[in-house]
């Protein structure tokens, strides 16, 4: 016990939110969610471009805007939990940013932009790095994450770090998604007894919320895609390379990316302009050089879906067609590329995915040993030495870690050789890549198609911490998560009238520009999110 408080004390240094596993009860409705207007500009709907405007024409600082999402965090955190603990510094900085801006200008689109980065993304200050576990609570990282260290330079404000699935949601094949040790169970901000799906579910949440003004997720497979989907943002999970995952904590190099959560197409464009980039700590950073200079504001045209051809994968290996929300936006969504001028082939088929979906996990289960083994090893300070070290801190300390479930996928992966050269290991994800790649490339040449179009998620699950997660639509994400492409989700209706459903677009490798248009396109055409209202309750024939 006397170990256990000094760990909990060692957790609360900074400006913690959240202290070991909260109460369980129902999560209610914020007496007053607060409004999203900050000197005459709605945070709500403004993009990092407007609040560029409103901050150069002097209408606001980032030094009040800062303040301004630090006070909407304290008081809708409560009920969200989607952030786990907020930057002590994040003032200073703001209060930095506004005399760069005066003496010298801003330095990107980003500039005094208040971010929340996922709980796994490294960053060398007095900010913890956890993966949401207090296995990491004790330890700094040496340097910021590649990512954050290019969002400093761009002056945009380090917020905070939002909750996650703890260990992106490979810990547990019963995990409740949105969970961790540190943070509690995120609540979906639309509906607050539905999932925010994970594992950058804080970073979803946060960003529906209007908790900063954009976020920092990662995905391995739908990690990206599913929280965006299910919180009614915009999500980009960019190809392989073009984001460095170094100072990340890893679950696999040959599927991580990092990429941006955010409630416009313009905001997601923006930050995955600072983002990107050559980092020679990444090798898988080498192929982008090419690519990594692109502006992707530059592809935000209305115009962009007029000539496209766009393929519709109905059938995502859920069973979609038997959920007639999930149907109906898809029509919609149809209606509309038609209505902008694209070419709508209905219902292409991707083939060879069951070769992928038997290689992809027990490939991912011998990477992440070895990665986070590497992570481990390279990062200082007191925490577990290695995977074996995580699963027996768990053990002892399952009062925390294990209250609602336990470490099954740790333990599998911990029960191989995590040896990247192993012939059984290589040719697994040989198939699985190999066979993502085929199925996706080989559909967008069959049909001539310039993107694929499909459901990113059904409508959320109630939550159930004793059961876990309830996946009745399995999503759209592994084809270009285990390839490596690029996926954009964009919201695109809503099931029952509460529950946000997103499309997805994914294609080629390096294919972002040509996303990016199609997505803006298509956000312009439908206007599809909205605010989240925070309801108790929704009553709906599923959960």
């Amino acid at each position: 016990m006397r170990a256990l408080r000094r760990l909990l004390a060692v957790a609360v240094t900074g400006t913690m939110l959240l202290v070991g596993p909260p109460a369980v009860a129902a999560p209610q409705a914020p007496d007053r969610a607060g409004g999203t207007v900050l000197a005459g500009v709605d945070l709500d709907r403004a993009t990092v471009l407007d609040l560029q405007k409103a901050m150069n024409g002097g209408r606001f600082t980032s030094a009040a805007l800062t303040a301004f999402y630090l006070k909407r965090i304290e008081r809708l955190n409560p009920v969200l939990h989607a952030v786990i603990e907020t930057n002590p510094d994040a003032a200073r900085l703001a209060a930095d940013s506004d005399r760069h801006r005066r003496r010298e200008g801003a330095r990107s689109a980003l500039e005094g932009v208040p971010v929340l980065l996922k709980d796994n993304v490294d960053t060398a200050d007095r900010q913890h790095t956890t993966a949401g576990s207090y296995a990491l609570v004790a330890s700094t990282p040496a340097r910021d994450a590649e990512l954050a260290r290019r969002l400093r330079a761009a002056g945009a404000i380090l917020l905070g770090k939002a909750n996650l699935s703890e260990w992106a949601n490979f810990r547990s094949t019963n995990s409740s998604s949105g969970w961790s040790a540190r943070g509690g169970q995120g609540n979906n901000p639309h509906v607050l007894d539905r999932n925010p799906c994970g594992s950058s579910s804080g970073s979803g949440q946060a960003a529906a919320a209007s908790l900063a003004a954009v976020t920092i997720g990662t995905e391995t497979d739908g990690s990206i895609v599913c929280p965006s989907g299910a919180n009614g943002v915009v999500g980009i999970k960019p190809t392989l390379g073009l984001v460095s995952r170094s100072g990340v904590v890893p679950i696999s190099a040959q599927q991580d990316t990092a990429g941006p959560i955010t409630r416009s197409v313009t905001d997601a464009a923006a930050v995955l302009s600072v983002i990107q980039g050559v980092d020679a700590r990444d090798p898988a950073t080498l192929p982008a050089g090419p690519y990594a200079g692109r502006d992707y504001l530059k592809s935000l045209n209305r115009d962009s879906l007029r000539g496209k051809r766009i393929g519709v994968w109905r059938r995502t290996g859920g069973d979609p067609s038997d959920d007639a929300a999930v149907n109906a936006v898809v029509d919609a969504g149809i209606r509309a590329l038609r209505a902008r001028g694209a070419t709508v082939v209905d219902d292409v088929t991707l083939p060879g995915l069951d070769v992928v979906d038997a290689n992809e996990y027990p490939a991912l289960l011998v990477e992440f040993k070895h990665d986070i083994n590497a992570y481990l090893a390279a990062r200082p300070g007191p925490h577990p030495a290695d995977l074996a070290g995580l699963i027996e801190f768990n053990r002892r300390y399952a009062e925390l870690e294990m209250r609602w479930f336990g470490q099954e996928i740790f333990e599998e992966a911990q029960a191989t050789g995590g040896d990247l050269n192993d012939p059984a290991y290589r040719a697994q994800r040989a198939a699985a890549t190999n066979g993502a790649r085929a199925a996706i490339d080989g559909t967008l040449a069959r049909h001539r198609l310039d993107a694929i179009v499909a459901p990113t998620n059904g409508p959320a699950w109630k939550t159930d911490l004793e059961n876990g997660a309830e996946f009745s639509f399995i999503g759209s994400s592994g084809p270009a998560a285990v390839s490596g492409y690029p996926n954009v989700t964009v919201p695109a209706g809503f099931a029952y009238g509460a529950l946000p459903l997103g499309l997805s677009f994914f294609g080629g490798r390096w294919s972002e520009p040509t996303l990016i248009g199609i997505a803006y396109s298509f956000e312009q055409a439908t206007r599809a999110r909205r605010a989240p209202r925070f309801l108790s309750t929704v009553d709906t024939p599923v959960g």
